[in-house]
């Protein structure tokens, strides 16, 4: 994928309005109002260059004229104190000015990579500004760049990096979502590090799109070292996924950046919680690598809840560890509680499933299990709404079904 070539007028750089200048006065009975002699108006220039300079305060630069704190303009100031004239960071806030950014986004940028204002705009602001809308990006996505990284911005590797990194995301606005969670895309070796990484789990049988969506809860996926991530994928395939299934991506999430014994440990919890053999563990995980990734506490809670309360078998849970993925307070317990009730009132089949009346959508759920017993138990659907908060309602509550009634399975 190639980033469409746009041309875009150039920004104009505007001086900010807010410099303040020095002014020499013409004060009456001491200086003539006659024609200054060349001599006299280079003196005075250099005076007023003189003065100036020597009146420049970068701490108090950075609060009246970058609009940063005082405790970050303090902080800020030690990097620049080699600065003796607000010549050059005037004009770096006039193209920050141009690119549409705010005092705030200007404060932002400046607090996060201080050095931008020491930056010369003709030879590197601006070629670099010419070589991004080369590339097609907008302004508005220009400026979003400098926020994200105004230090990567100002090197002229962005624009191969872009050029690589777009089409892996999908668009400029995935990448951007990217950059947020990993400021070392920009920075990392492309060549060394990036494509190596990038290739090798093409080979695994990821495509652009899984390895864009790995790189948002695994920021640092593409970027680590190259040994890491193929000891990455050792660790998915011991836990029962093979490379090239469709549970890969999910299992290589599970174990990103865990080591062999912390997937160990948690395997032998998995086991003593929910009573698992090693084959029944072994599907399980395999089924749903991410329960590698959830807590104890709620591993726990969920088998007190499955088998304790609900009655289910270790294997059948072992089988569907998609009921993991669930709600505890919000759906399993409240569909627990409506199928209990219909049960007791002789409304549903014994045989009925309880995993299916937790797999469907919401919209299905209350169509398959709460409207149709509207007559015979006029609360249920109130108690159930009640419970899918957090509430505990008085009771399911029953009205005995007229003579004629039939029961309705559904």
């Amino acid at each position: 994928m190639v980033l469409v070539q746009k041309q875009h007028p150039p920004i104009p750089f505007r001086p900010r309005a807010n410099v303040t200048l020095l002014s020499l006065r013409h004060h009456q009975g001491r200086l003539p109002v006659t024609r200054l002699s060349t001599t006299a108006s280079a003196a005075a220039a250099a005076d007023y260059s003189a003065s100036r300079s020597a009146v420049f305060a970068v701490e108090e630069y950075l609060v009246s004229a970058c609009h940063l704190t005082p405790a970050l303009a303090l902080k800020a100031s030690k990097v620049l104190s080699h600065l003796k004239s607000p010549s050059r960071p005037d004009a770096v806030l006039a193209f920050l000015s141009g690119l549409g950014l705010s005092d705030a986004d200007i404060a932002a940028a400046v607090a996060y990579d201080p050095k931008l204002l020491c930056s010369e705009v003709e030879r590197t602001l601006a070629p670099r500004l010419a070589e991004l809308q080369d590339l097609g990006l907008s302004p508005s996505q220009i400026a979003c760049l400098v926020l994200v990284d105004p230090a990567r911005f100002r090197r002229p590797t962005v624009v191969s990096k872009l050029q690589y990194y777009v089409p892996l995301f999908g668009s400029f606005e995935n990448l951007l979502q990217a950059l947020r969670s990993n400021a070392y895309l920009l920075s990392s070796d492309l060549e060394g590090v990036v494509k190596p990484n990038v290739a090798f789990l093409m080979e695994c049988g990821l495509d652009a799109c899984d390895i864009a969506k790995l790189s948002f809860p695994v920021p640092r996926l593409i970027t680590t070292n190259p040994e890491r991530v193929r000891a990455m994928v050792e660790r998915a395939e011991a836990v029962g996924v093979p490379r090239g299934t469709r549970m890969f991506r999910h299992a290589l999430l599970a174990v990103a950046f865990l080591s062999e014994e912390k997937i160990a440990a948690k395997v032998e919890f998995l086991k003593k919680t929910f009573r698992w053999s090693d084959a029944e563990v072994g599907v399980a995980v395999s089924k749903l690598p991410l329960v590698l990734k959830h807590s104890k506490d709620r591993l726990h809670r969920m088998s007190e809840f499955l088998i304790t309360q609900v009655g289910l078998e270790p294997e059948y849970i072992a089988h569907r560890p998609a009921l993991l993925t669930y709600s505890l307070e919000r759906r399993l317990m409240p569909r627990h509680c409506v199928v209990k009730f219909l049960k007791e009132k002789g409304l549903l089949e014994q045989d009925r499933s309880y995993y299916t009346a937790v797999q469907v959508s919401e919209n299905v759920f209350v169509e398959k299990f709460i409207c149709p017993y509207s007559e015979a138990a006029p609360s249920l659907a109130q108690d159930y709404a009640v419970s899918c908060r957090g509430g505990v309602p008085p009771a399911f509550r029953f009205q005995e079904p007229n003579s004629d009634s039939t029961r309705v399975s559904s």
